[in-house]
């Protein structure tokens, strides 16, 4: 079986490559598609990685299993009246898959269409064993959409003053590229194979999200790599990170001022990707597994 997923957005999502590996080892294969056009006219199953589904597409492949993959709620600006388009005008699939509970109920669909939950993952090579090195070179890394850090200029800035050294893991958009290089070791965007190696190089991840919806309530990707890694975390305080922290038995240390004693790094293991796409339903629901 060939499923087509269509992407049209510019945003990096590792769990593509991650279905990717998990149909194959299945038997099956996956297809990535930036215009919807580009998706055949026989195509069986149609994912999206939603967005917008444009009502002509979902026409033109109307004998198509379709699913709604939604890993976040709308960001602002305006991300309410946003949620409340997509609730609106939406063509209704055969499937939903929602990150979380409050990516569901924030949405808010109610046509009575099924839907089950899937997280985000890591990729097994994070796990990997993995000698750290003795004297990390930097004390603290950063890894992410870089866009987010406008308003934590000055809490680098502050751990800059502090004698600490940080490593900036991807590319910082133009009017920003100048500040964060004056404030950290930017290594511009790496290949993904690359990253756990790169994270060994701190000792410890800085987990930057704003107290703010929707980042909030949704998975931090790049805390459970951090973990993976081996690293203790360092982190802004929300709703989120203190659920996972609980669940998973972790102790993470808080900014303004972190104290680093008595951090714990949580085992993730069960948060590899072939664990986390093992336990959807959908795959029997759609015929390509026992």
């Amino acid at each position: 079986m060939l499923i087509h997923f269509i992407h049209p957005g510019s945003a990096y999502l590792p769990e593509l490559a991650a279905y990717g590996d998990f149909l194959a080892a299945l038997g099956h294969s996956a297809q990535v598609h930036s215009r919807p056009a580009s998706v055949p006219a026989d195509a069986v199953i149609c994912w999206w990685m939603c967005g917008r589904v444009p009502h002509d597409a979902a026409r033109r492949l109307s004998h198509a299993f379709h699913i709604h993959e939604y890993a976040s709620a709308s960001v602002p600006p305006w991300p309410k009246v946003k949620d409340r388009a997509k609730r609106a005008l939406q063509p209704m699939p055969q499937y939903r898959l929602f990150q979380n509970t409050w990516v569901r109920d924030r949405l808010g669909f109610s046509d009575g269409v099924p839907y089950e939950f899937r997280d985000m993952g890591v990729e097994p090579s994070f796990l990997a064993p993995c000698a750290r090195r003795a004297a990390p070179e930097f004390d603290g890394v950063y890894l992410g959409d870089m866009q987010r850090l406008r308003q934590f200029v000055p809490l680098l800035t502050a751990l800059q003053q502090a004698g600490q050294r940080t490593l900036l893991i991807g590319e910082p958009p133009a009017d920003l590229r100048k500040t964060l290089h004056t404030l950290g070791h930017v290594t511009g965007r790496v290949p993904h194979g690359q990253v756990p190696t790169l994270l060994r190089r701190a000792r410890y991840g800085l987990n930057l999200v704003p107290d703010q919806l929707p980042y909030s309530q949704q998975t931090s990707t790049k805390l459970i790599e951090y973990c993976a890694a081996g690293l203790p975390v360092v982190s802004t305080d929300y709703d989120w990170v203190r659920a996972f922290e609980a669940r998973h038995g972790a102790r993470f240390a808080y900014l303004p001022i972190p104290d680093m004693a008595g951090c714990v790094v949580p085992d993730v293991s069960t948060l590899a990707w072939p664990r986390v796409l093992e336990r959807l339903a959908l795959w029997r629901r759609l015929g390509l597994c026992p």
